[in-house]
């Protein structure tokens, strides 16, 4: 069977008319993601310092960034907030990374995660943060982060219980 034919993409910044694109490949990636509307999607952006979206003729994926401090609520996001101030660090957690499944493995994550990267390096922080599912399990994503180097800094049950999380943090290179 011959390869696929790969289109060309890039990595560039969010803009509103992506959303709707944006919405359906984050539905496509559930249970590694969770279901999400428009507008609730249009609110994770707009919380974001990080929005960058993967281009390969229309929107294919993207990742989302938060700095510390804000009122989120995601139980995920509490746990590093609670953690960075134990320690007097500032962070980017990553609330979301999704990719169209003919995107995967191409080497375009570890690009989207330059971004959070770089973000972290001009805002100061010491960390970029995430959460990958254990339960259900996401073994795909949590190798990727390792290969990344996050590791492994607590877990939690999350949404009354229906998902356990490995919460993971990889140190801001210099």
């Amino acid at each position: 069977m011959a390869d696929p034919i790969l289109r060309p993409y890039r990595v560039r910044p969010y803009r509103a008319s992506d959303l709707d694109e944006l919405v359906a490949v984050n539905d496509a990636a559930y249970p590694a993601v969770p279901i999400t509307s428009a507008p609730e999607l249009a609110e994770l952006v707009e919380l974001s310092t990080v929005r960058v979206v993967v281009d390969d003729g229309a929107p294919a994926g993207f990742l989302l960034g938060m700095p510390p401090g804000l009122s989120y609520q995601s139980e995920n996001y509490l746990f590093f907030s609670a953690r960075a101030r134990e320690r007097g660090t500032a962070f980017v957690y990553v609330d979301r990374i999704v990719l169209a499944a003919h995107l995967r493995g191409q080497g375009i994550g570890p690009r989207l995660y330059d971004a959070a990267f770089a973000e972290a390096r001009r805002i100061g922080a010491a960390e970029v943060l995430c959460e990958v599912n254990l339960e259900p399990p996401n073994p795909g994503s949590l190798s990727f982060h390792e290969r990344l180097g996050f590791a492994e800094v607590g877990r939690q049950s999350t949404k009354g219980g229906a998902n356990v999380v490995a919460l993971l943090a990889a140190p801001v290179p210099g």
